[in-house]
């Protein structure tokens, strides 16, 4: 007969985590900076006590467990109140990016069959143009104090402080099981419909505790955490669950994200850690670089969504922060991965050591991982071997939110990517398996090229999309967006890559363009890209 432990069982609930934030780091502060144009401040102790007010706010409204309640929001308390709020109860917080088409907005928001949606100031006018399409919502939330509600408006609104100012707090976080849906993300959809991720409980928690390890990310008590990924980015990676569950300050920048606002507040409230997409810290690198300034406290930063450039990596070093490459996806809740060098580097070279840190790193503990072929067969960990990378683990979907399909592959997550991984475990993403270009037969990563364009001084942004070619079915066309008031040639641009990749994986063509377009989460979309210069004629052709 098998001999049980005897240990207390306690179901994994996100509540637990704000509870246990309020009650042993209570007077740790949260500061926003609000889309009405002032900081906010206060402590954990006040954000769960207002996180439970909106709990017994959308109990009075009659809100059931399992019920999805939307969110379109920046990063600000209130914000984290409804992440707690409404997972706390038993409900669904399901965040919607303002970012994509209002047309997948409102398909987003009927698929998920939100009861009730909650939106900043800023969203107003999108809100009255997709509400009409969203028959199902039962009401729309203004996350605002009465004074700064309009005075009219084509949508019946709720005032979001009336409705916490209704309630007294005295709630108690309800038990259940911990396997119940506790939110819900949807995928940026440049390809088709957005699909759905809902997460569990339990998932979600030991995503937090696990992103939060030394190899991880790394949070501690002792950071000021801002982050820069939106909340509605994957639960900006988690770290609005993780960085209140090691009782970290926590900074959110709500609507303003460009290089001056961001470093305002890294110094004015002495951040250490942050986190975002390659594209943010562009802007906040240009900031800080054309005015000469400095970081006074800021040490560390993940990177993640797409590969950050190696010479975007170096500037920051520059700069005497740390670059921690991290890779996920919102099917992952998102980590995955996480690249910190282990004991053996520290006698690398500067130069061995970058050719690590450009990688995406290590799994954290609870994901698997591995590469395999066309049909199927695992590849060898050798850092040479490409194939698709597979994925599986607690905080991993197997199915997509009311889709019956089954997505995994003989219980793996086929993720997309095309990836190489050492003996080490050190995964390297050389391309998404659509974006990769066959050349005669042979595979050239576009992330390679775009790596080598973006640490030219003269390109601001880069992207290489493959472009038909009659003899070798496709070639590299390589997208240029140059920095402001810099100047550069075709010529000198292909120049640049001699001896930096193989000669054949030199681009035929560069196309220099304004903007390049980026989806809702900041990545380059070269879907689009691709659909533009479909027609496209390279020279040798």
């Amino acid at each position: 007969m098998a001999l049980m432990g005897q240990m207390m069982s306690a179901p994994l609930l996100i509540s637990s985590i704000i509870r246990h934030a309020a009650r042993y780091y209570g007077s740790t502060e949260i500061v926003s900076r609000r889309t009405e144009g002032d900081l906010h401040r206060y402590t954990y102790r006040d954000c769960e006590l207002r996180a439970r007010k909106v709990a017994q706010a959308l109990t009075a409204l009659g809100v059931q467990q399992g019920e999805r309640v939307g969110t379109l929001a920046w990063n600000g308390y209130r914000h984290l109140e409804i992440y707690y709020g409404v997972s706390g109860m038993g409900a669904v917080c399901h965040t919607v990016n303002p970012r994509l088409f209002p047309e997948q907005i409102a398909y987003i928001v009927n698929h998920a069959e939100d009861g009730y949606v909650f939106f900043d100031q800023t969203f107003l006018p999108l809100v009255e143009g997709v509400a009409p399409h969203c028959p199902n919502v039962k009401g729309w939330v203004l996350m605002s104090d009465r004074a700064h509600m309009p005075a009219e408006s084509k949508v019946k609104l709720l005032c979001y402080e009336d409705l916490i100012d209704a309630q007294d707090g005295n709630y108690e976080w309800p038990e259940f099981d911990e396997n119940l849906a506790s939110s819900l993300c949807y995928t940026s959809g440049t390809t088709g419909n957005p699909k759905g991720a809902l997460y569990s409980h339990r998932s979600t928690v030991l995503h937090s505790y696990a992103s939060a390890l030394p190899d991880a990310l790394g949070c501690s008590a002792r950071d000021v955490i801002l982050p820069v990924v939106p909340m509605f980015h994957v639960n900006a990676w988690g770290l609005p669950y993780s960085v209140p569950l090691v009782g970290a300050k926590l900074v959110f920048p709500g609507p303003k994200l460009d290089g001056a606002s961001l470093y305002e507040l890294f110094e004015q409230e002495k951040v250490t850690f942050s986190a975002g997409v390659p594209t943010v810290w562009l802007g906040l690198l240009q900031y800080v670089q054309g005015n000469n300034l400095k970081f006074s406290t800021f040490r560390r930063t993940v990177i993640g969504g797409s590969a950050a450039p190696p010479a975007m990596i170096r500037a920051l070093e520059a700069l005497d922060v740390e670059v921690i490459h991290a890779w996920g996806m919102t099917e992952m809740s998102p980590l995955g991965t996480s690249c910190k060098l282990l004991a053996k580097h520290e006698e690398l070279s500067d130069a061995d050591r970058h050719k690590i840190l450009e990688k995406q790193g290590r799994v954290i503990y609870g994901v698997d991982m591995k590469i395999v072929d066309g049909d199927g067969n695992e590849m060898p960990w050798d850092g040479k071997a490409f194939g698709d990378l597979m994925v599986r683990g607690p905080w991993i979907i197997d199915r997509y939110f009311r889709n019956d399909a089954n997505p995994l592959v003989d219980g793996w997550f086929p993720t997309g990517d095309v990836a190489t991984i050492d003996e080490d475990g050190y995964m390297q993403i050389t391309d998404r398996s659509k974006d990769v270009i066959k050349s005669g037969g042979e595979w050239i990563s576009s992330i390679d090229i775009e790596n080598v364009a973006a640490a030219h001084p003269a390109v601001h942004m880069a992207a290489c999309i493959s472009v038909y070619h009659p003899k070798w079915d496709e070639r590299p066309l390589l997208v240029v967006v140059k920095k402001p008031n810099a100047e550069v040639s075709k010529e000198e641009l292909l120049a640049f890559f001699e001896g930096k990749v193989a000669k054949w994986w030199i681009p035929d063509d560069v196309a220099f363009v304004s903007e390049i377009p980026l989806t809702a989460t900041g990545k380059m979309q070269k879907l689009k890209l691709r659909d533009q210069f479909k027609d496209y004629r390279l020279p040798a052709a």
